[in-house]
């Protein structure tokens, strides 16, 4: 019992003798808002200009195949039963055929999506920590987990610069 308290008397100095080196090394906190970095990044931009060329393409060949089987339906009337019954048949198939196409498509491009999505955030997460070490920052917080911060803390401005100017530099033609 007696070492106890002799125990928790030197941890009670101790702490007290660290308070003064603690106090000196401020926590320095900054913010960003990834949201915005993501938003008004080039690479978002050119790469959503991208996927909106993939999505269309898409859809022009999906609106191919299926004015072809509205066609088909439209000489449905006019055929024999014998033929009616094959193009029938060969509707359902081309149906069937587009529904598995649709679906590789659509699941083709979000995989695409979330691949470049994920690459983007992680560069962003790169610049961020790169930025903080340089300022000696200690902590840097999404906003959409503060309730307040003062504005002089958000980093957002100068974070965003840096991955346009990284991303500038990469799509110059090399010489």
């Amino acid at each position: 019992m007696k070492s106890l308290k002799v125990f928790s008397l030197i941890l009670a100095f101790l702490i007290v003798g660290a308070y003064p080196v603690l106090a000196q090394q401020a926590l320095k906190i900054a913010y960003v808002d990834v949201g915005r970095l993501f938003d008004e990044y080039e690479k978002t931009k050119s790469y959503d200009k991208v996927l909106e060329a993939d999505s269309k393409k898409f859809e022009e060949e999906r609106n191919k195949k299926i004015d072809q089987i509205k066609e088909l339906q439209g000489k449905l009337a006019m055929l024999k039963e014998a033929e009616k019954t094959k193009s029938e048949k060969d509707m359902e198939k081309m149906k069937n055929e587009i529904i598995e196409f649709d679906r590789t498509k659509r699941t083709d491009l979000t995989k695409a999506r979330d691949e470049k999505v994920r690459e983007i955030l992680l560069e962003i997460e790169k610049v961020v920590a790169e930025y903080a070490k340089a300022q000696g920052i200690t902590f840097v917080l999404n906003d959409r987990t503060l309730i307040y911060g003062q504005a002089d803390l958000n980093i957002t401005a100068p974070i965003l610069k840096t991955l346009n100017e990284n991303y500038s530099k990469l799509q110059q033609p090399k010489k």
